[in-house]
């Protein structure tokens, strides 16, 4: 779909989507019931139980598909390496960087971002962050405006480094990690742009367009594939030896309308988060849907 016709679905998307009660932050939507539910379904699994105890696994969770918002996490604030996954801060600051006009805004940019997101390229990330500088970059994340890296609540989404073998490596200024990220913040950053809030609407609709149709099918997009095939996802995943990340937006045709992110460090990272999203789907399919949720959408 053209880019401009598909930014217009997506503004007509969001409006006719508006919540019916005035919108608010994410850190004041967290829903007691909810957070509850998903502390004790994970705490059912003795591995992820360990793993949460020993800060090595994180999971947020936004459920979207009611009036209100609902939020939970686990070791929410924990920051983690996330290798690709904050990558989704160089599409942010790609698009700041087209509003302020330090970075023109062409068809080659925009192919990288593409790249960049869909096929987690590190080639075409490491040319953008050139093109925005990383500086730049670190300093959106650290915008009040944005607040991704928030050191009031554990630091956030950090890109320091090139996705490439040289040049400098500069940690996020409380763990020191390259690549990081939060599940609070990650989850943060899908929620604002779930909502059109993410710069602008129209900016907001533009990047959805870069993270819908993931070209890579592990993790959680293995997963909706099979249970829902006709639910619309957008998303972006991290690898790196035994540190494993992922973050998605499903937007089912019958329930499914949740965020989903998890931050793994276990070599069984992988599994852990195939296992993870049908696990967290209990605890938000609709009672008529739960027998059927598998193909429900």
């Amino acid at each position: 779909m053209h880019m401009r016709l598909f930014s217009f679905v997506l503004l007509a998307f969001f409006a006719a989507h508006a919540p019916a009660e005035e919108w608010k932050p994410l850190y004041e939507r967290v829903d007691p019931g909810l957070q509850q539910s998903l502390e004790q379904r994970l705490a059912q699994n003795p591995e992820w139980a360990r793993l949460i105890s020993r800060k090595k696994m994180a999971i947020g969770l936004v459920d979207l598909s009611g009036d209100t918002p609902r939020f939970a996490r686990v070791n929410g604030n924990q920051m983690m390496y996330a290798a690709s996954l904050p990558k989704i801060a160089i599409l942010l600051a790609a698009y700041v960087s087209f509003e302020d006009g330090t970075l023109a805004e062409t068809a080659e940019v925009h192919e990288e971002l593409a790249d960049m997101i869909r096929v987690s390229s590190n080639a075409a990330a490491t040319q953008l962050i050139d093109r925005i500088g990383m500086q730049k970059i670190q300093a959106v994340l650290k915008d009040p405006q944005y607040g991704f890296y928030d050191e009031k609540r554990g630091g956030g989404l950090w890109v320091g480094k090139r996705y490439a073998t040289g040049g400098p490596r500069v940690g996020d200024p409380m763990h020191g990690i390259s690549h990081g990220a939060t599940a609070t913040q990650v989850c943060r950053f899908f929620y604002l742009l779930s909502a059109g809030r993410l710069i602008n609407a129209e900016r907001s609709a533009m990047m959805l367009q870069d993270l819908v149709d993931p070209r890579l099918h592990h993790k959680f997009v293995s997963q909706v594939e099979q249970r829902a095939p006709n639910a619309r996802m957008y998303r972006k995943s991290g690898t790196w030896k035994h540190w494993h990340s992922d973050a998605i937006l499903v937007q089912g045709t019958v329930w499914r309308d949740y965020i989903l992110v998890g931050l793994v460090e276990s070599p069984d990272g992988e599994t852990v988060l195939r296992q993870v999203l049908p696990a967290v789907e209990e605890l938000i399919v609709p009672t008529e849907f739960a027998e059927t949720s598998d193909d429900a959408d």
